[in-house]
Order: C-alpha cells, then sequence, then structure tokens
C-alpha cells in the first residue's frame, strides 16, 4: 500500500523535456551544501522521471553520484517539483519562446518550484532562488549559455508572479498538477469530494507512526517523546503522528522495534484483518512486511509472508528483524499458489494487492506523470488474478481481506462488488470501504485528541451495501480532529 506503489513508464507532462537530462552531464563544480547544488541534482531526479524512473530509485542514483551531502534539500526539491510539476511546465511555457534542453528545463522547474509559494511560506528567499539557479547552470560546461536565459526568465516571473500564476492556472492540469485524464477520474469515481482529493495529494503526507503493543502503548509513548521535546499527538488505536517530521534515527525507540513509522490509514489493515492467537494467516504480497509486523504486534500467530520479488522479500525480514519478530518468508506469485502453497488453508488472508496507488500520491507524487490510463484496467485484471487464487485458501468460516492504496472505484468498491458476484460462498462482512485521504485540519495542529480510536470506526461502517461513490472515512468521522491520512480501500469477505 503505501510503500510500494506499482511503477509504470509514462510521457512527461510538458514536451519541452521529454528525454532525459543526466545522459550528458559534465562534472560539476559547486559547493555541496549550496542551494545551487541542491536545484542540480533535484533537477537530474526530474529529469530521470519525466524519462519513466520512479522518484525515489531517480534520487538514489542522483545522491550515490556525489549529490549525498545535500540529501535534504535534494529531495525536499525533488518532492515540490513532482507536486507542481505541470504548474512549473505552463509557466516555462509562457515564458520562453524555445524550449531550452531537458537539464535547463528541469532546473527552471525546480526553481518554479520555489518561488510559486509566496515570500511568507517560501522555502528559501525568492532571490536566493534566482542567484542559485543561475550558479547550478553556470557550473555545468555544456549548459553555461543558458545561465542569461535562467536568470531573465526567473526574473520575469517574479516581476510579473501573479499575473503569470493567474494565467498558468486557469488550464485543470497545471491549476490541480495531474494529467487530465487522473483529475477526469477523479471527478467521476468521488464527484462530491474530487477538489479536496486533488488538493490532499498535493501536500506533504505526515510522519505517522505506529506504537508496537507489545512493547508500549500509545500514551506511555507520548510521555517518552514529550521527554524527548518531541512534539507528537494520538492519532489511531496505535497511532502517533509527529508535528514535524524527522530521519528514524532520530525517533526514540524506533532502531529498537518499538515503533515503524507507516500511515494511519495502513494502520487499518491489520486491526480489520483481526488475526486471533493460534491462528493461520497470510499476508500476500506482504513487501516491505510493515503490515506483517503489525499482525504479529496484535497476536500470536503462525503467519507467512509472500512476496514475488526476492529482493523486496529481503526488507521483510529486515522489518521483522527490528520489530524481533519471526515469520515465515516465501518467495511466489500470489495468484500461483500451486509453486508455494502446501495446501493447507488459512484462518485469515490479507490481500495487499497492486493497484494505482492513487491513494498514496501525496507520498509518491511522481506516480501522477508515470501512471497511464490504460494502466487501471490492467492493474484490475491483476487483482482479480489474485484474489481468486487465494480465495481457495480461505478455511471454512475464515476471512479474506481486501486492501487496496487506491481512490478508484474500479480498484475498490466494483472489486468489492464483483467478487461477491462470482462467489457464491463469500459473505461481505463490515469494513470501512473507501476511506479518501485527507489532510490535516487546523484542530489537530493545535494538540487536538481523538474522541474514540479509528477501530470503532472501522467496524461502525455498512459494508456490502457501500455505494462506488461512498465516502466514508474512519478518521474523519470518529477521530475529526486530527484527521489526517492516506487513502485506501477495504472489503472483508468471509468464506461460508
Amino acid at each position: 500500500m503505501t510503500d510500494k506503489p506499482s511503477r509504470r513508464r509514462a510521457p512527461a507532462p510538458a514536451d519541452q523535456a521529454r528525454a532525459p537530462s543526466d545522459a550528458r552531464l559534465g562534472t560539476l563544480h559547486l559547493a555541496p551544501d549550496s542551494l545551487a547544488f541542491a536545484l542540480d541534482g533535484a533537477a537530474q531526479a526530474v529529469g530521470a522521471v519525466r524519462a519513466g524512473a520512479a522518484l525515489p530509485a531517480a534520487l538514489q542514483t542522483v545522491l550515490a553520484a556525489g549529490q549525498s551531502a545535500a540529501r535534504g534539500a535534494t529531495q525536499d526539491i525533488a518532492y515540490r517539483t513532482m507536486r507542481r510539476l505541470a504548474l512549473a511546465d505552463a509557466l516555462l511555457h509562457k515564458l520562453v519562446r524555445k524550449a531550452p534542453p531537458p537539464h535547463v528545463a528541469n532546473v527552471l522547474a525546480c526553481a518554479f518550484a520555489l518561488l510559486v509559494d509566496d515570500e511568507a511560506h517560501a522555502a528559501y528567499a525568492p532571490f536566493t532562488v534566482v542567484d542559485q539557479a543561475v550558479n547550478a547552470i553556470a557550473a555545468r560546461r555544456e549548459f553555461a549559455f543558458a545561465k542569461g536565459l535562467v536568470n531573465a526568465v526567473l526574473r520575469n516571473f517574479l516581476r510579473e508572479r501573479d499575473s503569470l500564476l493567474e494565467a498558468a492556472r486557469q488550464e485543470p492540469v497545471a491549476r490541480w498538477n495531474y494529467p487530465s485524464w487522473w483529475i477526469d477520474a477523479v471527478k467521476r469515481g468521488q464527484p462530491d469530494a474530487w477538489e479536496s482529493i486533488l488538493d490532499a495529494g498535493n501536500r506533504q503526507g505526515p510522519l505517522t507512526l505506529r506504537v508496537n503493543t507489545r512493547r508500549t502503548t500509545v500514551a506511555d509513548y507520548l510521555e517518552t517523546l514529550k521527554a524527548a521535546n518531541i512534539e507528537a499527538d494520538a492519532a489511531g488505536e496505535h497511532a502517533v503522528r509527529l508535528q514535524t517530521p524527522m530521519p528514524v534515527d532520530r525517533i526514540p525507540g524506533f532502531d529498537d522495534g518499538v515503533v515503524s513509522v507507516q500511515d494511519a490509514g495502513a494502520q487499518l489493515a491489520a486491526q480489520l484483518l483481526g488475526a486471533k492467537n493460534g491462528m493461520r494467516v497470510l499476508d500476500a504480497c506482504a513487501a516491505p512486511g510493515g503490515k506483517t509486523g503489525h499482525i504479529l504486534e496484535l497476536a500470536d500467530v503462525e503467519l507467512i509472508a509472500l512476496e514475488s520479488d526476492a529482493q523486496r522479500a529481503g526488507r521483510i525480514k529486515q522489518n521483522l528483524d527490528r520489530l524481533k519478530l519471526d515469520a515465515e518468508i516465501r518467495v511466489g506469485d500470489a495468484g500461483d499458489p500451486s509453486a508455494w502453497s502446501d495446501g493447507d488453508p488459512f484462518d485469515r488472508i490479507l490481500a495487499d494487492v497492486p493497484c494505482s496507488a492513487s491513494g498514496i500520491v501525496r507520498r509518491h507524487p511522481d506516480i501522477r506523470w508515470l501512471r497511464r490510463p490504460s494502466d487501471i484496467a490492467a492493474l484490475v485484471e491483476e487483482q482479480r488474478r489474485i484474489v481468486s487464487a487465494l480465495w481457495p485458501l480461505v478455511a471454512t468460516g475464515g476471512e479474506l481481506l481486501y486492501v487496496t492504496c487506491s481512490i478508484f472505484p474500479e480498484e475498490g468498491e466494483e472489486q468489492a462488488r464483483w467478487f461477491g458476484a462470482v462467489h457464491e460462498d463469500a459473505v461481505r462482512l463490515d469494513a470501512p470501504g473507501q476511506i479518501l485521504p485527507t489532510g490535516r485540519p487546523a484542530s489537530a495542529r493545535a494538540g487536538a485528541v481523538p474522541s474514540q480510536d479509528s477501530t470503532d470506526g472501522a467496524r461502525d461502517a455498512e459494508a456490502g451495501q457501500g455505494e462506488a461513490h461512498r465516502t466514508r472515512s474512519i478518521s474523519n468521522q470518529d477521530a475529526e480532529p486530527i484527521a489526517d491520512h492516506d487513502g485506501f480501500f477495504y472489503a472483508r469477505f468471509q468464506k461460508r
């Protein structure tokens, strides 16, 4: 879900930078702690995404090649740019007659991403961004000729900032920073909430932790954070949200398995699965092991964690080792049990299937530019293949929990209805259905606490009778003061 979106190559948002920007880059002569250095690295990552690479992989390549000294700034700028890429491209189109070379265009896109905020909320002073963008281009011998262009374009933008932004935002793609097909899909699927959904996807998600209940409680861990002068609040039955994100090596107890990083909406998976001591459980499509660990934190079960990719399966073990928990890890295709199943039935199966990842776009903003319209139909078929193969492995009286980190009904409510229609022995149980991504309200920033935990809300929803456009959200209605989670779909089925 939140940490394993499917990636596919997709067209770039604008014509001026469809080619990889870093294929012919020469030596860079800049101070590693300068903004110019970070702008150059972020521009390389943006160019790689335009060419079809996932942003985390692109950043890893850039940082490994010598940008590690500016890791934080490079990552921040690259992610900001992904959330504002269409607007940046629209501004560039209005300010230049001839498209500049890809790397130059990407440096300008990164600079625009920093300049579109008003000065009171800007990460850097406008004159600093302009100066450092010019330095970034001047430091590349092959692009030094364009430093005058970069200077002129950015200064012209600052002089006419308000009018240029207003004109650029007349186009929906630039206004919302999503491909037009994505905007249309959200409008169709969630006609009453599409604007808030798109807006939420353009905001940085919070750092939410899952408290290991074998080691401590939410209340006690909040006291631990308070003693460390780290501001946080409760965000669910097992969830704590930090007021300010920080590296995991600075989070008390992380290395010792006291807490894990997991979105509040994603934490519902293990809670809804309802595994009890002694049960046999399958976590299908399990990497990197966040939900595997949560299941084991909640019950003593015989758990098999299945993952199709051997390298990603290794991450499951790493996470379980940190938590000091054990599971049998198998490598295999969830849609082909004959290759890995011993035939023994499971009391619970968690089917966290591959999906569009449209519900977690605020954490993976590059997905919107990588995904293609045709991907949705292909993913729907893959989801059906997997759950159809897993259903025979559910014991009589056992349950399967279907999960996607998607907001598209094709991958959610429509799939649940299809499953119930083709499997006569499947009884749909209570589950939240579609929970939509939310941003954090002002009351949460003031330190409010939830009125009740999210599990109660999960079990109140009337699954099986939900509409495709249902927007019932656990955090929205049962923990309103601190609602802030990604988008997911949950459906539970019991075998007769």
